[in-house]
């Protein structure tokens, strides 16, 4: 078969160093001799089309990119967005950093079809002044601008917040290239824009735990107007502009006057019995137990020492992280997935036909197209 021989070495080096691997590690990874790997990367040989499209394919570019002359301008390469992420958690894995940039381009279709449709106006995002200092009242200025009804939960979280002109992604829970990855302790990141901001949550066990990061990476998006990426730790931190997203989330789901609802006096002994006590509020509100209990630490009405040993009690509960999914429903996965939002825009644009059916595929997650026509029809009421 004819080898390809004006692949540019220097462009494979980059991608290898940006995703933290050696030209021998990528060989591995898309079936390359080793000792082709190096000739190539020596420039004494080339490679045939399908072996530079795994490699393509493997780091989420096109074939051409691999082509071109001179050095990889990383600015254009990777947005600010993606550098901000990748310079706050260094470790990144490859696929982590491929849905990132899958996130992105999404987000690129999104705006692009609404240009399209001539509904650049649509739900467009407009957030409201908040301190960035107080928490406590931005939450209450947030809550107020989001609407949120008394009894909730993280499907209306999410439709209040996408009505807001905020794209709302939920990763998948089954192997494919919407998951974040299982290995990894990623709970959810914020891709900021002034025009068309992305939150993205990780599928998580309960959704209550859905809800929390939600709200919290909507506290970097308001609060510090930046992207943010936000693992298990993050969530729990009481320091910097990660404290500030904690008690600004905190206080979102659980206002003060809310928490009034709380009976202390019926509080258990036992810690083991907390989320039993606090049935009913995390019920009504959406939330999990931790949250309210969390808000009760921060005014005082819970110790350090109860905290901490439910905690302990929940780390040592055996609670396994369950992220599977059905795919009984394909079709409805886009929904779950990309949100309301941005499905029904999609939808739009196949009804006026400012896109084909196999364009509107490719932007519902490859839907097929039997599915995609039930998708349709679901929106459609049949």
């Amino acid at each position: 078969m004819e080898h390809i021989t004006s692949i540019n070495p220097k462009r494979i080096d980059w991608c290898c160093a940006d995703y933290g691997i050696t030209p021998a590690d990528l060989a591995s990874e898309v079936d390359i001799a080793p000792t082709s790997m190096e000739r190539v990367m020596a420039n004494h040989e080339g490679m045939t089309f399908i072996q530079l499209s795994k490699v393509a394919k493997y780091f989420g570019r096109g074939v051409l990119f691999f082509l071109e002359d001179g050095p990889v301008d990383e600015a254009k390469v990777h947005t600010t967005q993606f550098r901000t992420l990748a310079n706050q958690k260094s470790e990144l894995s490859p696929d982590l950093k491929k849905l990132i940039e899958r996130v992105e381009k999404q987000r690129e279709v999104y705006v692009s079809l609404l240009e399209d449709l001539d509904e650049t106006e649509r739900q467009q995002f407009s957030p409201p002044d908040v301190p960035s200092n107080d928490p406590r009242k931005a939450a209450a200025i947030v809550r107020k601008w989001l609407a949120l009804a008394d009894t909730n939960s993280f499907d209306k979280y999410r439709e209040a917040v996408e009505a807001k002109g905020i794209l709302v992604f939920r990763s998948n829970g089954y192997n494919g290239q919407w998951q974040i990855p299982k290995e990894s302790p990623i709970l959810g990141f914020t891709l900021y824009d002034s025009i068309c901001p992305v939150i993205v949550i990780r599928k998580q066990p309960w959704d209550t735990q859905q809800s929390f990061t939600l709200m919290h990476e909507l506290g970097h998006l308001l609060l510090h107007k930046s992207s943010s990426i936000d693992d298990d730790q993050d969530m729990f931190s009481a320091q910097g502009l990660e404290r500030e997203a904690n008690a600004f989330a905190g206080n979102l789901l659980v206002p003060d006057e809310v928490l009034l609802g709380v009976n202390d006096t019926e509080r258990p002994e036992d810690v083991s019995q907390y989320d039993r006590w606090l049935e009913l509020q995390r019920k009504t509100w959406g939330i999990s137990g931790e949250v309210i209990l969390r808000r009760l630490l921060d005014t005082g009405r819970l110790t350090q020492s109860e905290y901490t040993a439910y905690r302990q009690w929940r780390t040592k509960s055996g609670i396994q992280r369950n992220e599977s999914g059905n795919r009984k429903y394909r079709y409805r996965e886009p929904k779950h997935v990309f949100g309301d939002t941005f499905v029904r825009t999609v939808l739009d644009a196949l009804n006026t036909r400012q896109i084909t059916l196999a364009k509107a595929s490719s932007h519902l997650d490859n839907l097929k197209i039997k599915d995609l026509h039930k998708l349709e029809n679901m929106y459609a009421g049949f």
